[in-house]
């Protein structure tokens, strides 16, 4: 859209992309979810959506971990109703694996992904999400496939605002009348996903003069192009490669690394024992194909009693589990 235009373009904008990404991904006009939490993006999606001619079902995630948060669900239910879409709350208990934010974000997924009956679900991911998903990406030190960022369309999963700021979405609630609700975890300081929005970018902004948003978005979606073939390749090679017992090691010796460790790492996350697959452990992996001589299995998961490993036998790299 033209970043020159005013707020009073910003609902149009959204009832736009809303529209262009039905076009794209969502030929049948079906029904469609919004994953709606009250905030101003997934408002604004939902009242987008409606505008856009869209039959739309908010889905309304009560996580239970404020005081209130049942009342707050309702709200945002009612005003999704308002608005000509049908609603449903779905209340979750969140669990701890992976700290708050990622149990959360666990327990959000499948609720949603339990109630869309086949449906497509629209989630109001903005371009400074995207801009704060490759920052941290690249602050882990992850490869390509987390600094492509999130995708616009990921089956069941679309995010019709990725071209959008959090402004526009903030502009187009205030020019319907909406009220959005302001959930405090997206301004707490313990999660680092806010530290990253509340003082990174802004200094990052400051520092190099802006755009910053808009220059990680942009390298989000050069990696994503460049991550979707070498995905599509690595699969031919694991095609090519996989026999009943093992993967054949000429096969992937001799295809360029980020091939080989792709292949490499779908493989082994098709087996459900196998656990976080760090950088130092398929550099681990990939060294029993390139840097063979004689070392012994690689720890790639499993549980108190045993261990899943991978170990080469002869020209066949293959899964074991062994006693702890």
């Amino acid at each position: 859209r033209d970043r020159r235009a005013g707020p009073v373009d910003r609902p149009r904008a959204l009832i736009g992309a809303v529209r262009a990404f039905a076009r794209r991904y969502l030929p049948d006009d079906g029904p469609v979810c919004v994953a709606l939490s009250g905030g101003p993006d997934s408002l604004a999606l939902t009242s987008a959506a409606v505008r856009a001619g869209l039959s739309v079902e908010a889905l309304v995630v009560d996580h239970g971990l404020q005081s209130g948060s049942a009342a707050v669900a309702s709200t945002a239910a009612a005003t999704a109703e308002s608005l000509g879409a049908q609603a449903r709350v779905l209340t979750v208990v969140v669990g701890s694996d992976g700290g708050l934010e990622a149990a959360a974000r666990s327990a959000r997924y499948e609720a949603l992904e339990a109630a869309r009956e086949d449906r497509p679900v629209l989630l109001g991911h903005t371009l400074d999400d995207q801009a704060e998903t490759v920052l941290l990406g690249l602050a882990r030190g992850s490869g390509p496939a987390s600094l492509s960022g999130m995708r616009e369309w990921r089956p069941p999963w679309g995010r019709p605002l990725l071209g959008l700021r959090r402004a526009d979405t903030v502009a187009a609630c205030a020019a319907w009348g909406l009220s959005p609700v302001d959930d405090p975890h997206n301004s707490d300081p313990r999660f680092t996903r806010v530290r990253v929005r509340t003082e990174v970018l802004p200094l990052m902004e400051d520092v190099l003069g802006g755009g910053v948003a808009q220059a990680l978005a942009r390298t989000a979606d050069m990696l994503a192009a460049d991550s979707d073939v070498l995905e599509e390749l690595s699969s031919e090679l694991l095609d090519r490669a996989r026999g009943p017992e093992g993967l054949s090691v000429a096969e992937l010796a001799v295809v360029p690394e980020a091939l080989r460790t792709r292949a490499l790492r779908r493989w082994l996350r098709d087996d459900d024992e196998v656990g976080e697959l760090s950088s130092r452990v398929m550099a681990a992996v990939d060294a029993l194909v390139v840097d063979w001589h004689g070392q012994g299995p690689v720890a790639v998961g499993g549980d108190r009693r045993t261990r899943r490993v991978v170990a080469r036998r002869g020209d066949l790299l293959e899964i074991d589990s062994t006693d702890r």
